[in-house]
């Protein structure tokens, strides 16, 4: 059951984060937006591959799974499970980002300060860095476990997820997914930052108390 909730995971970072910076981008008006789109796309294989690899293999894709069963790697249990969990995971980031973009009080002019504010409205920077902490430090706690984790390679994993984490979440809040981060420009900045401030602390603790859950269910040897 565990490797089954592992592809829904990984599914859903895949979706939420490729689709996501699709539209964080508006992907298609140019190149840049088009490299950036493809690179999250990448970089959600990464750090899942590194996150739950160990756990379920990080098929991530129900093609995935269909040639792994159709060469004998797995058994057709299995990969009904997987493919379910899969197409879950997508729907439940599809979800994730339909309430991003409703949420959405007005159009991004541009990005938030160094301060970070919620430039697109309260609730908005409340999901965006609720989920894109809980997304950051659940890497963070797949690639550095002592057991199934990635080794001398967690610093990469974990770096290259918050590049990806920056593309989409630049366009909504800035990106802090860091109380720290964001306590000490806000106390230089004052204004709408200082009054945003909570969100960029209670967000993310409880993003990072999620991906603990999580973890936990899908980590664990028991």
């Amino acid at each position: 059951m565990k490797k089954y909730f592992a592809e829904l995971v990984g599914t859903f970072v895949l979706t939420l984060f490729g689709c996501g910076t699709a539209v964080s981008l508006n992907c298609g008006i140019d190149t840049a937006s088009v490299v950036g789109t493809a690179l999250a796309f990448g970089l959600a294989v990464v750090a899942m591959a590194y996150t739950i690899g160990g756990i379920s293999g990080c098929h991530i894709n129900p093609a995935i799974t269909i040639g792994c069963l159709l060469s004998g790697r797995m058994n057709g249990k299995d990969a009904a499970g997987y493919i379910v969990a899969q197409v879950i995971g997508a729907i439940l980031a599809s979800s994730v980002l339909y309430l991003l973009v409703t949420t959405a009080t007005v159009p991004a002019a541009g990005t938030a300060t160094g301060a970070n504010a919620c430039n697109l409205g309260v609730t908005n920077g409340f999901i965006v860095e609720l989920v894109l902490t809980f997304v950051f430090v659940l890497v963070v706690l797949g690639t550095t476990d002592s057991k199934k984790g990635a080794g001398n390679f967690a610093g990469l994993a974990i770096g290259l997820s918050l590049v990806l984490i920056h593309l989409v979440g630049i366009h909504y809040t800035g990106t802090s997914v860091n109380p720290a981060r964001s306590i000490g420009p806000a106390l230089f900045e004052g204004g709408k930052a200082l009054a945003d401030l909570w969100v960029f602390i209670v967000a993310p603790v409880l993003g990072a108390a999620l991906s603990a859950l999580v973890w936990k269910a899908i980590g664990s040897d028991k």
